[in-house]
């Protein structure tokens, strides 16, 4: 397999996006907080073994997002995760099936309550094209007495801007498309 690579930056600037030219997770998405999260990812494993500063790996589609502590000039890293990428990528299997975490994270709402799933279409159409551009995602968590929780994933997770301009762009377009007394909170982990 030849990889090709290209990086990307992303709103958050403890983050970077990694695109290559094939899936590295074929359905769905995953993020792994810790190394002991991606025993079954080997290359995500060997992600977080390339330095400390490593917060979160982020796997979805053709890409994968790597979210640092800040600590760390992205000059130096960012060129490991590069060979590592390269290195690894031959032989990364894209259907790789995903443990649970060691550090929970909300799960996602059910689809079958149709408040939540026209709430997921809404932001299917409007916001997370645009935040998988970024690297990241959000999944709706909750929806319960007009309050709508999500979480972040990807480089949205940690990103300053997710909190604040997205929160308050997701919660007027839910207000304007699906019920005006909504309001948006971000869900914590466990």
């Amino acid at each position: 397999m030849d990889v090709k690579l290209m990086i990307q930056s992303t709103p958050n600037p403890n983050a970077l996006k990694f695109v290559v030219n094939s899936p590295v997770k074929e359905e769905g998405n995953v993020t792994y907080k810790t190394a002991q999260d991606c025993e079954l990812n080997p290359l995500a494993k060997e992600l977080f073994t390339l330095n400390e500063a490593i917060k979160e790996v982020y796997f979805f589609d053709n890409y994968i997002t790597i979210t640092q502590d800040g600590s760390q000039d992205w000059d130096n890293l960012e060129e490991s995760i590069r060979q590592k990428i390269m290195e690894k990528m031959p032989e990364h299997n894209p259907n790789f099936k995903v443990d649970e975490p060691t550090v929970e994270t909300p799960k996602a709402a059910s689809n079958d309550n149709p408040d939540v799933a026209q709430i997921n279409s809404i932001l299917d159409q409007t916001v997370r094209p645009a935040l998988q551009m970024d690297g990241g995602d959000l999944q709706v968590v909750n929806y319960e007495n007009n309050i709508v929780k999500i979480f972040y994933q990807g480089a949205c997770g940690s990103c300053p801007s997710a909190t604040m301009g997205t929160m308050m762009a997701i919660e007027n377009i839910l207000k304007d498309q699906f019920n005006p007394e909504v309001t948006v909170e971000v869900a914590e982990t466990v």
